[in-house]
Formats: C-alpha cells, structure tokens, sequence
C-alpha cells in the first residue's frame, strides 16, 4: 500500500483486525526499503538473521533502541536528497537524535499531522496562540523538536501570535489585541506543558489577582513534551485542566505523546483523558525481561511503529517510555484503535521531551 492510499483512509475508522492488515503490508515494505538503501540497518538485520518470510504481523518485525539515532546517522537516501534534518530534545551535554528527511517523508509527515489533528479540532484553521516565543523557530534548516512541534502545528493557524517574547514574558498586550480582534471565534493554542504552565498560566493567574482577566473559553489547547517537573509540583492532568479552567476559562485541552523520531504520528488525547493510535501508527507494551508483548492493563516498555519513514528506517522503534494499554476499539469516545496511558520514563533514563528538557534547563 502506497502512503497516499494510507492516507484515504479516517484516522480512527480501522477496527483491529483490518488495521493489523494494513501496517503489516506497510511496514514489512518498510523494513526491506530501509535494508536495501541503509547499509547500517542492513548489518543489523543481517546480525539477528533476520527473514521477512517469518513475519506474520507488524509485531514480528525488529525494532530499533530510539536511542540508536543519538550514535548513528541513520539515513535510506542520498545526502543531496535530504532537506531537513531534525534533532531532539536534550538537556546540556545530552547527545541528541538527528533525523534525516527527504521531500516525500516531510511532506508526509505534515499531511498525517492534518488528517490526525483536524479529526479532533475540525478542518477549518483558526487564529492560533504559540504559547512559546519566536525565536525557537529560527533557524529553519535545522530544527530542534521544540520547533519542529510549533512549526508543525503552526499550519492550523489562519492568523498567529507568539504569547511569549523572547525572554519568554508574556506580551500582555498583543494578547489583549489578539483576543479582541478574534472575539467569538474558535481560537487554537499550542505549547509545551511546562512552558504553559510557568510563563502562561502562572501570569495569567497574577494578573487575574490584579483584576486583569483573559477569556479563552472558545479556545482549544493541545499541549506535549512531557510531564516530569508538574507531577514534581504535585500538578496532575486533571490539576492542570482545572486550573487552567478556572484562570481563563479555557476547557477543551489536548495532550499529545509523540517524538522527534516519529515526527507527524503523534497520539492525541482524547475528551475521555486517553491517548489513541491511528491507523498511520500503533503502540505496543512490552515486557523488560524478554520483550514479549503485554496483556492489556500491563505496564511494559513503549515501542511505536509509524508508516511514514521512507528517508530513515525510523518505522519501529523501542522508546524508553513506560505505558499501558488501556483497551482497543472499544474507548467511549468512539474512536477504534489502541487507546493507552504514558506511566513515565524508564529508570536512569536520559531526560528527553520539549517540556521536560526545558524544565531542567529553567
């Protein structure tokens, strides 16, 4: 299956058995891309013997540590064809993922942005608020996961604001301006859990003591990059929604998990607090001990699988996440494919995630 006709496809329409149909053709197609054009996924497959004849299910098919991406250049094109390279998130002296895109990948990762985003915030764009300042996106050739995030969202917006100026203040005035021009319209905002919460909500709550209030009741908000520093501030999921709630009356609020490695596949939340797969990707829990896949309701390591990477063999991989999955096909938002929850990283694991990595740093 071609991703053109993948992308026909809703995002949440495929029941299990149909959706393991098409990611295994896709993904299997995947693998021997990535062994035939990248000499170094070719040895490793090489090493484990690996035989495409024995895979019965995306689930049989190898996966890569996500870590690898630090220590190797993983590419499946020719360097003159690469026209973005993206890196990860990291604190101080943290090596950092470098992922290699060519004009298909890219593209391709924007068009599964759209069909996955707008299934949850409608088709049409709205006035957006970055809840991040604009010098995070400058240097275009090479993208931090912070910038590939906002730019990547950025295409929802019909008209944008940066809430932050460099110094990462909040421009009370050009958010006052922004609001008044928009007011009664659907507006979007995007950010970073902990960039929202520290230089967002915590000014929105001192100028509401000064008697200074913002209405972003019409606005919907999707957020990401990690909860590490709020759950240490005693700040839960449903914290945040409440207060946020209650400082501007904000109510429609969206994580998501994704990473730079998989950029365009991201697992959105939905209005029952769950994270789902489409049918672009999927989540697998594995057990520690031998990587034998978990029941449902078992915590295990997170491998993700995604049908976008044609320019590096970033297709499935092994994060070094901690997960559940909570059911499949059956979510009371209506929505099929794996719903799950993220329990945290695994121990001594590097710090990796916008809001995370930004914490440490703040």
């Amino acid at each position: 299956m071609t991703y053109d006709e993948l992308l026909c496809i809703s995002p949440y329409s495929l029941g299990k058995a149909e959706k393991e149909r098409v990611l295994t053709e896709r993904l299997t197609e995947l693998t021997e891309l990535h062994r035939r054009h990248c000499p170094e996924y070719a040895r490793m497959l090489d090493s484990i013997s690996f035989d495409a004849a024995g895979v019965h299910s995306y689930k049989d098919l190898p996966f890569l540590p996500v870590r690898l991406f630090k220590e190797l250049e993983l590419k499946s094109v020719p360097r003159e064809e690469i026209v973005k390279t993206m890196t990860s998130s990291g604190t101080t002296g943290q090596a950092v993922s470098r992922i290699f895109l060519d004009k298909t990948t890219s593209s391709n990762q924007q068009k599964t942005m759209v069909k996955i985003v707008s299934a949850f915030t409608g088709s049409s764009r709205m006035p957006m608020i970055i809840i991040d300042c604009p010098g995070v996106v400058k240097n275009r050739a090479m993208f931090s996961a912070r910038g590939a995030g906002i730019l990547g969202f950025s295409i929802f917006g019909a008209k944008k604001i940066y809430a932050l100026d460099d110094d990462m203040k909040l421009d009370v005035e050009a958010l006052q301006a922004f609001l008044e021009k928009y007011k009664g319209q659907k507006i979007l905002l995007f950010g970073f859990t902990f960039m929202i919460w520290q230089h967002f909500y915590k000014e929105l709550l001192r100028l509401k003591e000064q008697g200074v209030t913002f209405d972003l009741s019409d606005g919907i908000l999707i957020h990401g990059g990690g909860w590490k520093k709020l759950i240490s501030e005693a700040v839960s999921h449903d914290e945040f929604h409440k207060r946020m709630k209650e400082a501007c009356g904000l109510a429609r609020i969206h994580d998501y998990y994704g990473m730079v490695e998989q950029t365009g596949c991201i697992y959105m939340e939905c209005e029952c607090g769950h994270l789902h797969a489409s049918v672009f990707s999927d989540v697998i829990t594995r057990r520690p001990l031998d990587f034998a896949e978990c029941d449902i309701g078992e915590k295990g390591i997170i491998q993700v699988v995604s049908a976008i990477p044609e320019s590096y063999p970033g297709h499935s991989l092994l994060t070094e996440d901690e997960g559940v999955i909570l059911g499949e096909d059956d979510c009371p938002c209506g929505r099929k494919g794996k719903y799950f929850k993220i329990e945290g990283r695994l121990k001594n694991a590097e710090i990796r995630g916008c809001s995370d990595t930004y914490a440490a740093k703040f």
